[in-house]
């Protein structure tokens, strides 16, 4: 055996710069909100109920009976699955769709990344509204597309003419607009999308209209599935994590024209979606009444959240999410590190001076009420 076969190596982790790692990913970090250990998690826009004994049985039936047959690839396109995703829009936005208008991965973060795979790529350009999703520009990379933003306005809403202006002049393939908005919770018109979508029919741009929170919004604020119709380059993305209190079964969708869909055929690696997955997914939308039922609790908790906030002097973002952006603070790094000495996390992220706060339960929001005072004594 020769010396080089059995020399002990010196490193015991090869450092990243031995790689031959891609440019662009040299220095990064990966994405990832912090996971402490702490009695109240408040940080990443989770829904705070867990799954009730009787989704847990359904549940548990539904994956026993598909490991009777995980010695066979999944069903590939998923088709009962997307089934059953038009028929909970129909029910929830009353928005008449079938299965080829409707697709599913592991998380609306796989569905981003198919759509910038798609439609993105060298050469190509993707445009959003900042301060937006912070894994936009993930995608962006992660596709070989260049990631430009436009910024909105003091309120956070967008402005539309400077929005037009903005896919006029850069000619973007893909426009990322999430609605409600994260960070700030700030939730788009129709107005607002008919104006950005006639931008993009001239630039032949996609508008991708990611209503991750939809569920959460206001009466009276609409969803873009109600603009689909006779609009190809509209997409609506959904996801299971936040109303559905399904963040660990990784199944986002979207909503769009078939052509879309037809497109992201081509990019989804095969059997992207185990039948384990699509197991859980179509238990869980059988119980689409409990779980609306917790994400009404949700929207009215968040109300009396901001409410609470701005009767203490907070500025407060309007929100239709699950969630609340407030500040100003002139470090705001100091009271989220008080709020995590009382044992409640939050996100320190969006502009500088500002917070934002997941709704969670009764005791939960308690917690988060009384560790707040007191930092801000």
């Amino acid at each position: 055996m020769s010396e080089a076969a059995t020399a002990t190596p010196t490193d015991e982790r090869t450092p990243l710069d031995r790689l031959p790692l891609r440019a662009e990913l040299r220095g990064k970090v990966p994405y990832g909100a912090p996971q402490l250990d702490v009695p109240v998690l408040l940080n990443v826009n989770e829904n705070p109920y867990a799954p009730s004994d009787a989704l847990v049985a359904d549940v548990a039936a539904a994956v026993a009976e598909a490991t009777r047959g995980l010695n066979r690839y999944p069903e590939r396109d998923a088709v009962a699955l997307r089934e059953d995703l038009a028929a909970y829009l129909l029910r929830e936005s009353g928005v008449a769709l079938d299965a080829s208008r409707v697709w599913a991965a592991n998380g609306s973060n796989e569905v981003m990344l198919q759509l910038l795979q798609a439609f993105g790529g060298p050469g190509r350009r993707a445009l959003g509204f900042a301060p937006t999703y912070s894994m936009y520009p993930d995608y962006c990379r992660d596709s070989h597309t260049r990631w430009v933003t436009e910024p909105r306005r003091d309120d956070f809403t967008i402005d539309v003419e400077r929005a037009v202006g903005a896919i006029a002049d850069q000619q973007p393939s893909v426009v990322l607009v999430a609605s409600p908005n994260n960070p700030t919770g700030t939730a788009l018109d129709a107005a607002t999308v008919l104006a950005l979508y006639e931008a993009c029919v001239d630039a032949c741009s996609l508008l991708v209209v990611d209503e991750a929170y939809a569920e959460f919004r206001r009466p009276g604020t609409p969803s873009a599935l109600e603009l689909l119709e006779g609009r190809p380059l509209l997409v609506v993305t959904r996801t299971m994590s936040k109303a559905f209190a399904l963040a660990g079964a990784r199944l986002g969708y979207l909503a769009a024209d078939p052509a879309v869909v037809d497109a992201l055929q081509l990019v989804r690696l095969p059997y992207h979606l185990s039948a384990v997955t699509q197991a859980v997914t179509r238990a869980a939308l059988r119980h689409t009444d409990e779980l609306q039922a917790e994400v009404a609790a949700l929207r009215g908790a968040r109300d009396e959240l901001v409410a609470w906030l701005r009767a203490r002097g907070h500025e407060v973002a309007e929100t239709d999410a699950n969630f609340a952006l407030f500040g100003r603070f002139a470090d705001r790094h100091a009271v989220w590190q008080g709020l995590l000495d009382r044992g409640v996390l939050v996100r320190e992220t969006g502009p500088d001076g500002w917070l934002r706060v997941s709704v969670g339960t009764p005791a939960e929001m308690d917690a988060f009420r009384t560790a707040l005072e007191e930092v801000t004594a």
